[in-house]
């Protein structure tokens, strides 16, 4: 327990999409998918992920025994609670002061202030918590600024750092630079697992050591910290460093809504504004913004069976993913080279975008899709189908000429579709 094989489960539940043609209902779908921490699995791209054995270590989340560091974690996690309190709709704050029995008229805020001081005992916490942030897993996410998902893992329980660790560790290469509205508890749980190699270090994943004239430097705008890799890859890299930029560092900082939460003066060190090379570009609401824009999916894909929910959100991610890099790509192209085109750009072995043809072990060639601004993966060799099709398949495939009228079904066929009855009947006669 604690790993699973990433394409068993997803072909697990694939069987299931198909199999539910030939079955009345999901119950007697005997290649139904349920719920459970022994077969559970995220998402994470071959090109991203260590093997397909991955981590997902839920079922310690019911485990009651804590270590010291994570009992006090879980103290100061209150402000989290609280900011999630914020997101909620006023009758759901209404509710939950009634079941504090607390006054539900008032404003937000004030209802708001009411839960935080009922939230400093023990009893009131663990209620407050259950009602808002302990009731059901949820979504856990890991994206790059550009909004480009590279892991999706759901959850059964209620998200924590323990989630993002265990994508991060099912990954090849960590990181040098996490952002996180917990930044805190994710450093500290992810040394405690592995204390023999602190996968966030130096300094705990801060920017500089929490000595007391860093801390003040840091409250009066004076510390600077600047990571030139981040532009540029180090000229001697470091021993297992990061294959792009060299570098062997990894930090945790907080994204910019949630700096504010935490109370203890050494987080300082783990804010954006310190280091020059994030400034003006790094978009840290990234999530946030994804979050937002799946909000109209929330109705219809709660109201699904499980397995349907995560097949689903998985086809709608790829999608958007491909949205995402194709507006990317156009961008660039953009941007003074207008002399290639989508059919020049390839990627290498670490996933960028070069132009031409690198000379590495796998290159896969991107190709704008006919039907929209989808980006489509293809090999470098194309077949001679996709060369013929051109001016004839752009003049049938015109939506005025689409209609429910006799001449609109009897067209030309594409060749693909010529070649594909011709070896059919080929078959068949053999």
């Amino acid at each position: 327990m604690g790993e699973v094989n990433i394409e068993e489960f997803w072909d697990s539940v694939h069987h299931e999409m198909i199999a539910r043609g030939f079955f009345q209902n999901r119950a007697k779908n005997s290649f139904a998918v349920n719920p459970s921490f022994e077969h559970w699995g995220p998402w994470i791209g071959k090109n991203t992920r260590k093997s397909d054995t991955v981590l997902n270590t839920e079922f310690k989340k019911v485990s009651s025994s804590k270590s010291s560091p994570e009992a006090e974690l879980s103290m100061v996690s209150e402000d989290r609670l609280v900011d999630e309190l914020k997101k909620q709709k006023v009758s759901t704050v209404c509710k939950l002061c009634m079941a504090c029995n607390l006054d539900s008229k008032g404003s937000r805020d004030d209802l708001v202030n009411r839960l935080r001081e009922e939230m400093k005992t023990r009893h009131g916490y663990d209620k407050i918590f259950q009602k808002i942030w302990g009731a059901s897993g949820g979504w856990s996410v890991i994206l790059c600024p550009h909004g480009v998902v590279y892991s999706l893992k759901f959850n059964l329980r209620a998200e924590s750092p323990r989630d993002f660790t265990d994508l991060l560790l099912s990954w090849k290469h960590l990181p040098n630079a996490s952002i996180y509205d917990f930044a805190r508890g994710l450093a500290t749980h992810a040394n405690l697992r592995i204390p023999a190699s602190l996968p966030f270090k130096p300094h705990e994943g801060r920017l500089a050591a929490s000595t007391h004239d860093n801390i003040t430097a840091a409250q009066n705008n004076k510390l600077k910290v600047s990571l030139p890799w981040i532009t540029q890859m180090l000229k001697t890299p470091d021993e297992d460093g990061q294959p792009l930029t060299g570098s062997s560092n990894h930090y945790v900082l907080y994204d910019k809504f949630h700096e504010g939460n935490t109370k203890d003066p050494q987080e300082l060190l783990r804010r954006i504004n310190l280091v020059p090379e994030l400034q003006a570009w790094l978009n840290s609401q990234v999530a946030e913004q994804l979050f937002s824009s799946m909000r109209k999916n929330n109705y219809f894909l709660n109201n699904m069976a499980p397995s349907t929910h995560i097949f689903l959100m998985r086809n709608i991610i790829h999608h958007r993913n491909n949205n995402t890099n194709a507006t990317l790509l156009e961008q660039q192209l953009q941007r003074g080279h207008k002399s290639h085109c989508l059919q020049d750009v390839t990627l290498d072995n670490f996933g960028q975008a070069v132009f031409g043809h690198p000379q590495t072990e796998k290159v896969v060639q991107f190709k704008l899709s006919a039907v929209g601004t989808s980006v489509q993966q293809q090999g470098l060799h194309t077949n001679k189908d996709d060369v013929s099709c051109g001016t004839h398949c752009e003049d049938i495939t015109k939506c005025d000429k689409v209609g429910p009228c006799q001449a609109s079904w009897k067209l030309q066929t594409h060749p693909a579709q010529e070649q594909l009855v011709h070896s059919t009947s080929l078959e068949g006669n053999m």
